[in-house]
């Protein structure tokens, strides 16, 4: 008698472990709904998950009833087996291929405009690797963060400043392609307060897979106090080392790439940087904004992501003290 081979105990604990392991992804699932455009997307798909359900055990069956049909006899008239094929293979096929197309489309135009007109205009403009969002009819500009007020439907104008990218919020929305030389429109609406994570969803280069946003939903007071924040100039330096920070800052050649309104700084390559310090996160979702992952951002960031526009910064360990506490301060 053969004996059967037993596994290392390694490969054995990991292939037991993959299905629960699964379920500690924290990515966001589109089957978690937070608007009425990824409503549609989750319906859909427990649909087609349903067919699909379906049709598999339908074949299983079919399967095993073949098989003791063929026990029982050996003789199989010509007209049952075209008439099975016909209606197995060519007619619940294309009932099956036509819903999915019919709801497809109907999702489509069911999504092509809001329920009702959209409140505001954002601008949304692809990098190399990093987001950029413009507040129509306002100064409100902000990197990697997208605020918006829960409950109301807002326009999204899709642009890219290179390569081609795609927009993509999993629990609000599904994705949309920012192309050059063309502007898309589309529009989201939120219906509970939370941050939700966006990235892109086309592959953009090296840097593609930290190219991550958070769609910030608001309630209608908190979104206007916001905004009017974000239209500010940046703060005044309080103390000697951020006053050294900015002095620095816009002297040397960190202005020709990024914008502090309210400075001489107006660089349009890099991330407005007016309020940055009130940013959780650096890097487009990479790292904290923190004194430590921030000075080692300016000082080298091809380290922490490679490829980037930004080159090494050869700053005195005072210099930088300096500038870290300036940005820091730009609440």
């Amino acid at each position: 008698m053969r004996r059967c081979r037993r596994l290392p105990a390694g490969i054995a604990a990991t292939l037991l472990s993959t299905p629960l392991l699964g379920g500690c992804d924290r990515a966001p699932s589109t089957l978690d709904p937070a608007g009425p455009k990824s409503d549609f997307t989750t319906w859909a798909w427990w649909g087609l998950f349903a067919a699909a359900a379906f049709v598999c055990c339908l074949i299983i069956g079919l399967t095993v009833l073949a098989a003791i049909f063929r026990r029982r006899s050996t003789k199989v008239k010509t007209g049952d087996g075209r008439r099975f094929v016909l209606v197995f293979g060519v007619i619940l096929p294309a009932i099956v291929f036509a819903s999915v197309f019919a709801l497809g489309v109907g999702g489509l135009v069911a999504q092509s405009e809001p329920p009702s007109k959209p409140a505001m205009t954002v601008d949304v403009i692809g990098h190399q690797w990093w987001w950029e969002f413009r507040y129509e009819g306002t100064d409100a500009v902000t990197a990697n963060y997208l605020h918006v007020p829960v409950g109301t439907p807002v326009e999204l104008r899709l642009r890219t400043h290179d390569v081609i990218h795609s927009f993509w919020i999993p629990q609000v929305m599904p994705k949309m392609d920012l192309l050059p030389k063309r502007i898309n429109k589309t529009w989201l609406s939120v219906d509970r307060r939370g941050t939700y994570q966006g990235e892109c969803a086309e592959y953009c280069g090296a840097q593609h897979a930290h190219m991550d946003f958070a769609l910030v939903a608001q309630s209608h007071a908190s979104f206007q106090a916001w905004l009017q924040r974000e239209q500010r100039a940046a703060a005044p330096p309080t103390t000697d080392a951020e006053r050294s920070g900015m002095q620095f800052f816009t002297s040397a050649s960190c202005s020709t790439c990024h914008t502090i309104r309210g400075t001489s700084a107006d660089g349009k390559l890099g991330p407005d940087l007016t309020h940055v310090g009130s940013r959780p996160m650096l890097a487009a979702g990479l790292i904290p904004n923190d004194v430590g992952h921030m000075s080692g951002w300016i000082a080298n960031s091809q380290a922490v992501k490679p490829g980037n526009l930004m080159p090494p910064q050869h700053l005195t360990p005072s210099d930088l003290r300096d500038v870290v506490a300036y940005l820091q301060s730009l609440k």
